[in-house]
């Protein structure tokens, strides 16, 4: 697995990426900055895990109102459709992230 160095609202970040997701995962960070930025902009929220947490929640948001993408497998019976590896890679490292900025107290707000 390779490993890009990335930064989100001016902190660096060493993330783990499966070969040939580079592209992707830099998409997804570039999101997560931007709408990072825009909630840190906004001037209300200053705690970056708090803005962190927001983040995740809109970006959550306006995917679950996108239509399922074509890369996942499609819904047979009910089931979940499955990530891609560059999708899990992207979720995996979002959620590491906000592991991080929750700390240990693990309160979201």
């Amino acid at each position: 697995m390779k490993q890009l160095e990335v930064k989100i609202m001016g902190q660096g970040y060493l993330l783990g990426c499966p070969e040939g997701g580079e592209e992707r995962l830099r998409e997804a960070v570039h999101r997560v900055d931007a709408a990072m930025s825009r909630i840190r902009d906004a001037g209300k929220i200053k705690a970056r895990d708090r803005i962190a947490v927001l983040a995740a929640l809109n970006l959550a948001f306006e995917l679950a109102d996108q239509p399922t993408s074509a890369t996942a497998a499609p819904v047979q019976g009910g089931e979940e459709p499955h990530l891609s590896v560059a999708e899990q890679a992207t979720l995996g490292a979002l959620l590491t992230r906000l592991d991080q900025a929750l700390g240990e107290d693990g309160r979201l707000l």
